[in-house]
């Protein structure tokens, strides 16, 4: 070997060793600085994830460009990314279990806002929670609670394949395909039964609403806009059987 070709192999060496240093060092800054609380006074982010030490998401906090799709099952329903601002809650799977959204927009004279604290059950929707509506002057606001059956993994395949469907292109197939979908999710009782709402109604009365295990309304309870209170049962058909007061009474 050459003096040449020994100086240069001292120098790879000597390269090789500073830049393991340097390195070692950069890691070491890096794990400290991970360990350090940081302070903003202010601070502009169209997203924030908040995950376990082995990446899985619990909480997501995002605009409506970047808010989270659907998760169920492992399952990321794309088709419903960018949709809701607000924070999405995950359970220890990692799947959607409720979350807080809002929404409002007064768009040529129409305005549009609604908002919700929406917690889910296991594997499936909402079964319980806050909302408020408006459709320009149609207004209701109040507590939900939804029943909803325990999902099977059978259940829970046939779930995931609405995502696939809500990406096809718009058309016929695309139309026939959901219809058929949902005709055999309301056989499967997967859309859920809303059996409680306790709240403000559209034609501003206070009132408590208990429904059948077919989402119909059965008994209610209410205070009308006129300050008149009422207890009326109601059959299948939402018709009146009994109230108290009887009509023309006080």
């Amino acid at each position: 070997m050459d003096s040449k070709t020994q100086r240069e192999f001292r120098f790879l060496k000597v390269y090789a060793l500073v830049s393991s240093v340097l390195l070692m060092g950069l890691l070491f800054v890096a794990a400290q600085k991970a360990g350090t609380k940081v302070k903003f006074e202010e601070i502009d982010v169209e997203r924030i994830n908040i995950v376990e030490k082995d990446g899985t998401l619990r909480l997501a906090i995002a605009n409506l460009d970047r808010s989270p799709g659907v998760v169920i099952g492992g399952r990321t329903f794309k088709s419903r990314e960018g949709q809701r601002p607000g924070m999405i809650f995950f359970n220890d799977k990692g799947d959607e279990c409720g979350g807080m959204t809002w929404q409002g927009q007064d768009k040529d004279g129409q305005i549009s806002a609604n908002g919700g604290l929406m917690f889910d059950q296991f594997n499936s929707d909402q079964t319980v929670g806050i909302t408020y509506s408006q459709r320009n002057g149609e207004r209701t606001s109040g507590l939900m609670v939804w029943e909803r059956p325990l999902m099977t993994p059978e259940d829970t395949k046939f779930l995931q394949q609405l995502g696939d469907l809500e990406l096809m292109a718009d058309g016929p197939e695309r139309t026939a395909a959901l219809k058929t979908w949902r005709e055999e999710a309301m056989k499967r009782g997967i859309g859920g039964a809303l059996r409680v709402f306790v709240g403000r109604g559209r034609d501003n009365e206070a009132v408590v609403r208990l429904h059948d295990s077919k989402s119909k309304p059965r008994i209610l309870l209410s205070v009308d806009k006129t300050d008149t209170p009422s207890l009326q049962f109601l059959d299948e058909n939402g018709k009146v059987i009994q109230r108290i007061p009887a009509e023309g009474t006080k």
